[in-house]
């Protein structure tokens, strides 16, 4: 049974797998970044599986699937190159999961408040969530940059539920990123039915179905 807050009642969201599809679009950013940089590009599954700690280690990642050696410097100018392709077309391909408009929408109309807290950078978060059109649900946003340290570290998170202003929250989220985040923060954790496979410890049967159970 989902433990709801006492007080007012607050959620925070991750964005990316939690929220929206927005693997086609990353992949084919990073794809752009690699190939121009003569590197190879990647299935887009791979990279979906490895979405969840930001775009740095993301191409750290990538670079270590593909066994190719890089000085942190080349890591930070292939990130950045990343970041500029993506924000070229960062909704282009990307899709909202299943009734997760209409539920966010209801929870904000039944009084809750809303936040997101997401590995993605403050601008291209904001643009991601007014080019789907979600920009007016959430009440407080925090993207990796916006705060001193990203997720994991508890301090992303308790930055977005003290922007809210409350003293806690339900955390959602998809992946062991997530997990580990709400558990460091001391907060209750929900994760979404529709997670990725091996991306959550918690049983299937234990995740929500849609966002709108928070409120049951």
């Amino acid at each position: 049974m989902i433990q709801t807050p006492s007080g007012p009642r607050a959620a925070v969201f991750d964005l990316d797998g939690t929220l929206i599809d927005s693997a086609p679009d990353i992949t084919d950013a990073v794809n752009r970044t690699f190939v121009a940089h003569g590197l190879e590009a990647t299935d887009e599954a791979v990279v979906a599986g490895l979405i969840g700690n930001g775009a740095h280690r993301l191409v750290a990642d990538l670079l270590a699937l593909q066994r190719t050696p890089a000085a942190p410097s080349d890591i930070d100018v292939l990130t950045a190159a990343y970041l500029d392709s993506y924000a070229e077309a960062p909704v282009a391909r990307t899709t909202i999961y299943e009734r997760v408009a209409e539920d966010l929408a209801l929870l904000k109309g039944a009084g809750w408040r809303l936040g997101l807290c997401t590995n993605k950078p403050q601008a291209l978060t904001l643009a991601v969530l007014d080019g789907l059109g979600l920009a007016a649900l959430f009440d407080a946003v925090r993207g990796a940059d916006a705060v001193p340290a990203r997720k994991p570290d508890p301090g992303h998170l308790r930055a977005v539920i003290d922007a809210l202003g409350v003293t806690t929250a339900i955390y959602v989220g998809d992946t062991e990123v997530d997990e580990a985040t709400a558990r460091a923060a001391g907060v209750p954790f929900c994760g979404v039915g529709w997670a990725a496979p091996g991306r959550l410890s918690m049983p299937k049967a234990e995740r929500l179905t849609r966002l709108f159970d928070l409120a049951t």
